[in-house]
């Protein structure tokens, strides 16, 4: 089947495609497209090089960009009706956006007449991209839903792109779960990210719909050092250095057996819980054994500096583990899985307070903040990345008593796209 023409739409999608908009000159009553689309270029603020993050390369923006301060993710599911074609189109029009956007511009050429809406919302005018990132990638259910190979795709789902376990004490939302697409905006700017998801989601009508969303923030130390997350513990210490490219190419990108997918990444996403009003009232000795690492400066147990390598052999004075076998730093660590590593990117979340049941001792009931951690881990395989790894968490860690995984997704985001290309065109290639 062919990409070269786009489909066929009802009136509103085929505005959307065709690039019609109302110029945001529109707002301004009384006004000519041409003459409110030169205010508004007034207004534009000079992106600086530091405020711009390529979106063209060979690999995605978001994987290893130095992390920013806010997150706005969201998983699409692809409308009933779509069809290859329309999957296909949906993918240049946001690929088109995204290097528009990333470069602080519309979401689309703002040209157009008074009387149809704008394709660009406006919320981001006049502002720096801060550091914007586009981040996209294909769920499972891109390639077959419910045992039907929907778009021609299942023959090209990549061996490593599995469905994730259930593992030990998850308590998955399925609302909140699971997505055929994902996009994550990323910026130093809470509205710049927003407005991302928000233009691509108006693109994609009658195509693609929102299944979730997921708004995060991180605020590292000054100079640029390891974030810390709701527990007040630094998050990410134990990384593989994004500046070596043998270790990225060892634990992050995926090489020759990837296929298509060769230079692209696996996304595992999942939305923790933490019962803060619990972890407040432990003792400090007791949070650092459970995390293993000192509060303060992040060092391992035993040791003064952050990045020092774990001394997972060493004992106190009784002969008892520095670092207790069940604390989160050593149980994740590589020497205790086969030497596995994957990326993190989290990114604590708040989304205000509900009712909730803790389910260990002192099984408090009550409002609580419904807040946390969404972790986001890049990595070559998830088979002998977080698969690998989060069985032996959820099987061992101290932490468990304070976290509860209750949303879940897996990505294969691919590698990036070139000028006059779009995101995913490999896999479409020779179909």
């Amino acid at each position: 089947m062919s990409d070269s023409k786009a489909p066929q739409q009802a009136s509103r999608r085929g505005f959307l495609f065709g690039g019609g908009a109302l110029a945001l000159a529109g707002w301004l009553s009384g006004a000519s497209g041409m003459a409110a689309a030169a205010a508004l270029a007034k207004t534009a603020k000079p992106q600086q090089p530091k405020d711009l993050e390529p979106f063209y390369g060979a690999h995605q923006g978001g994987i290893l960009t130095p992390q920013q301060q806010n997150s706005y993710f969201a998983a699409f599911d692809m409308a009933d009706t779509a069809k290859r074609e329309d999957l296909i189109a949906l993918l240049k029009v946001w690929t088109d956006a995204a290097a528009r956007m990333t470069r602080g511009l519309p979401a689309r050429d703002l040209s157009g007449q008074r009387d149809k809406a704008p394709l660009d919302s406006g919320e981001a005018v006049g502002l720096a991209t801060g550091r914007l990132t586009i981040t996209f990638g294909f769920g499972p259910g891109l390639f077959a839903k419910n045992g039907v190979d929907r778009y021609g795709l299942a023959s090209r789902r990549p061996e490593a792109l599995v469905d994730l376990p259930k593992f030990n004490g998850d308590q998955l939302v399925p609302e909140r779960s699971g997505g055929d697409l994902s996009v994550q905006a990323c910026a130093d700017d809470p509205q710049v990210a927003f407005h991302v998801v928000r233009m691509l989601a108006t693109l994609a009508d009658g195509i693609a719909n929102v299944r979730w969303v997921q708004t995060g923030f991180a605020s590292g130390a000054p100079g640029g050092g390891t974030p810390r997350n709701l527990m007040g513990f630094k998050d990410g210490t134990n990384n593989p250095s994004t500046k070596d490219p043998a270790l990225m190419n060892q634990f992050v990108w995926v090489g020759d057996e990837g296929g298509w997918m060769k230079g692209g990444s696996y996304l595992v996403a999942r939305r923790i819980r933490i019962a803060l009003e619990h972890w407040d009232k432990t003792e400090l000795g007791f949070q650092q054994e459970v995390v293993g690492r000192y509060k303060d400066n992040g060092a391992p147990l035993g040791q003064k500096h952050e990045f020092e390598p774990m001394k997972l052999d060493a004992v106190d004075k009784e002969g008892n583990p520095l670092i207790p076998d069940s604390a989160h730093s050593r149980v994740a660590s590589p020497q205790e899985n086969d030497g596995s590593r994957i990326l993190r990117r989290a990114y604590s979340y708040d989304d205000g307070a509900n009712f909730v049941a803790e389910r260990w001792p002192p099984w408090h009931q009550g409002i609580e903040y419904d807040a946390g951690l969404f972790f986001l881990a890049y990595q070559r395989d998830p088979r002998s990345g977080f698969i690998r790894i989060n069985k032996k968490l959820a099987a061992m860690d101290m932490m468990n008593q304070y976290t509860t995984h209750v949303a879940s997704a897996i990505f294969a985001c691919p590698p990036g796209a070139r000028p006059g290309g779009y995101i995913g065109e490999a896999l479409f290639a020779g179909l």
